[in-house]
């Protein structure tokens, strides 16, 4: 990189990631600190280490792939995990060098958003439901995605409704994107 290239990517104030087949290779310190880990031990190692679970590394993946075949961008709000353990909601913005291999090469920005959208002890597959809702899935949509019927995601949703003490989804999703009503 160029001096000004490098002095942009190290003081960007959100996190920026290179990344080779969902292997970071480079991240700059604002990524390091949101996820609570020196960058010589991100650098060289799989994203997925900094998902909640292994299902959702995977989920995510195919989701992402899927979606930037082609356009070679993808992005969306979803929960991650710092080194401690705690999770944390986080905007993901991602742009391919190679549109026709989507992971093989791309530049990723992280945005930690947990002050606008708190984590409520929530399981995986509620996580994702909540994901997708927030995403502006519908119920079916988010069932062909996970593979579940349409009403087991009203199930979910059903939950998620009470957890939140939301009285509707509208309530639930603008609560989820952290949008004040």
């Amino acid at each position: 990189m160029t001096d000004l290239a490098t002095t942009a990517f190290d003081f960007a104030p959100v996190g920026l990631i290179y990344s080779e087949d969902r292997v970071i290779r480079r991240c700059n310190p604002m990524f390091a600190e949101m996820f609570g880990y020196p960058a010589s031990e991100l650098e060289g190692r799989s994203l997925s280490r900094l998902y909640p679970s292994s299902e959702e590394f995977l989920q995510i993946g195919r989701t992402g792939a899927e979606k930037m075949v082609g356009r070679g961008r993808y992005r969306d709000g979803r929960i991650m995990r710092r080194r401690s353990g705690a999770l944390f909601w986080c905007r993901v913005r991602g742009q391919s060098l190679d549109p026709g291999e989507p992971f093989a090469r791309a530049v990723w920005s992280f945005a930690d958003i947990s002050e606008a959208r708190p984590v409520t002890a929530l399981t995986l597959r509620e996580r994702q439901v909540a994901t997708m809702m927030a995403e502006g899935l519908t119920s079916k949509e988010i069932a062909r995605a996970l593979d579940i019927s349409p009403r087991t995601v009203e199930v979910h949703r059903a939950r998620l409704l009470e957890k939140f003490s939301a009285r509707n989804s509208l309530e639930l999703v603008a609560q989820i994107a952290g949008v004040p009503l």
